[in-house]
């Protein structure tokens, strides 16, 4: 990433890393390291992300990176709900990879219709 031109996503409440084509993850916010803590944070840097999901999430993961599909979820976890964005990403029309946000959001969130 361009630090500069993403500047807005080091400190972003939700924890965001992005892969390269082949799911090695090349960023990850300042949200994503402490949360990815224990698996070694930053650390995680040039490691491929099919190796911090279990199965079955990893098989999942690896055919959503092959067809580049976007998946969304949400999952509760030790008592925080958050919410799963994970999307291929493109770069110049090409495909350059795959990004996971994740961030907190309440259980009982509100709902709006709009016309």
């Amino acid at each position: 990433m361009n630090t500069t031109e993403f500047a807005w996503v080091k400190e972003f409440a939700g924890a965001v890393t992005v892969s390269d084509p082949h799911g090695i993850i090349t960023e990850m916010n300042d949200k994503a390291a402490r949360s990815f803590e224990e698996d070694g944070g930053r650390a995680l840097i040039g490691k491929n992300m099919l190796d911090c999901h279990p199965e079955p999430a990893r098989s999942k993961l690896a055919e959503l990176m092959k067809t580049r599909q976007t998946n969304i979820y949400t999952i509760e976890k030790k008592g925080v709900k958050k919410l799963i964005y994970q999307s291929p990403w493109y770069q110049n029309g090409e495909y350059a990879g795959y990004i996971e946000i994740s961030m907190e959001i309440p259980f009982d969130m509100p709902h709006f219709i709009r016309s």
